[in-house]
């Protein structure tokens, strides 16, 4: 099965083959969406290093300017990351893609094979929407704003970007420019939260799988190979998790330094600001940090949770201590691999769960209130 055709990764996958992302390289395609995108994000860093050398800019601007050029950082070096680690992605699509059409033709997981595919699809999507809905009212702020200013703050050396017609040029730019944008960010989130979907199907196939050993107790060869295949899928679902987490890990770690960090910042600048339309943008901004955020880290969490499960549909539904010797020492090692759950890490150091994603925004409420008093 091809790629593009595996129904729980392709919105996120015809997004990336798109803008060509994956397989062959396509240089027009890089010069209507991610190169100018990069320029801009230097632009945006030119310009936030400007405000603050020349402390000509207030608060609200820092803050503003800082979460996008933050962002843009963010989804700039996702796509390079991407792009350069193209043939490792590829691979792991073209597993997904391969186990997929194998684990469809089992009718015991079919159903829930259907509902975390029907999951994954409408994640996906909704994410798209959200991104193309949060993306239209970045663009559209300066219009109600009274500094009528650019949707993102750029400094072009020996260039006025304030001054007609540059103004408007720069402007429609950024208006074209937010839908690649849009486009390199929101996949990646998505497609993490879709393989990780993928990998609760192959716990639950595999506990399934668990759950039925004892079918086979009438045959003791029959039963060796059995556990023997249980043994193995457990050690490629490890092996899934781990290249999967070796994709991600330190993408999250800068997004948990980063937008920790903003989500403080933002909350701040909402508590100081007095303009309805500043308000309900800040808003839409907090929520689109958490919304991102709180999908990665419950997935994670479920991959964690459900992995311990594993040992558990082996030990309660089977009479496995009366098998054979052989078969026993097979199952011991499922049991004690069941015990370190699988996890995918932020730097390789702490494990992604709603625990972590709490921890996250304790320490952001933290420092905003510590900032608040100072400000106060």
């Amino acid at each position: 099965m091809l790629i593009e055709n595996c129904p729980i990764i392709n919105v996120n996958v015809k997004v990336w083959l798109f803008w060509a992302y994956l397989r062959k390289p396509k240089w027009y395609s890089y010069l209507l969406g991610c190169v100018p995108v990069t320029v801009l994000n230097v632009f945006q860093f030119m310009n936030l290093f400007n405000v603050i050398a020349s402390g000509s800019g207030d608060m609200n601007k820092i803050i503003i300017d800082g979460y996008f050029t933050v962002l843009y950082f963010n989804l700039v070096l996702r796509t390079s990351f991407l792009m350069g680690n193209r043939g490792k992605f590829e691979t792991f699509l073209e597993g997904i893609a391969d186990e997929y059409a194998v684990l469809e033709k089992q009718n015991d997981i079919r159903p829930l094979m259907d509902q975390l595919t029907h999951r994954a699809r409408i994640l996906s999507k909704s994410n798209l929407w959200l991104g193309a809905f949060i993306s239209a009212c970045f663009v559209t702020y300066p219009l109600f704003s009274p500094d009528n200013g650019l949707p993102y703050g750029v400094y072009i050396p020996g260039v006025d970007v304030h001054a007609s017609p540059i103004y408007e040029i720069v402007f429609v730019l950024q208006i074209y420019l937010t839908f690649p944008a849009c486009c390199m960010y929101i996949p990646f989130s998505s497609f993490y939260c879709t393989c990780a979907l993928f990998g609760l199907i192959r716990i639950a196939a595999l506990k399934r799988s668990l759950e039925k050993i004892h079918e086979f107790n009438t045959s003791p060869r029959s039963l060796f190979v059995r556990i023997k295949e249980c043994l193995q899928y457990h050690e490629d679902i490890i092996k899934y998790v781990s290249d999967l987490n070796e994709l991600v890990t330190y993408i999250f770690l800068l997004e948990l330094l980063s937008f920790g960090m903003m989500l403080c910042a933002l909350l701040f600048l909402l508590s100081i600001s007095n303009q309805l339309a500043q308000m309900v943008m800040i808003g839409s901004y907090i929520f689109m940090i958490l919304s991102q955020m709180y999908a990665l880290y419950w997935h994670s969490n479920e991959v964690r949770e459900q992995s311990l499960e594993i040992g558990d549909s082996l030990y309660y539904n089977s009479a496995w201590l009366d098998f054979d010797q052989s078969v026993k020492k097979k199952i011991i090692l499922i049991l004690a691999r069941a015990q370190r759950p699988l996890a995918i890490k932020i730097g390789n150091v702490y494990p992604m769960t709603l625990e972590m994603f709490q921890s996250l925004l304790n320490a952001s409420y933290s420092y905003f209130t510590l900032l608040r008093r100072v400000y106060n």
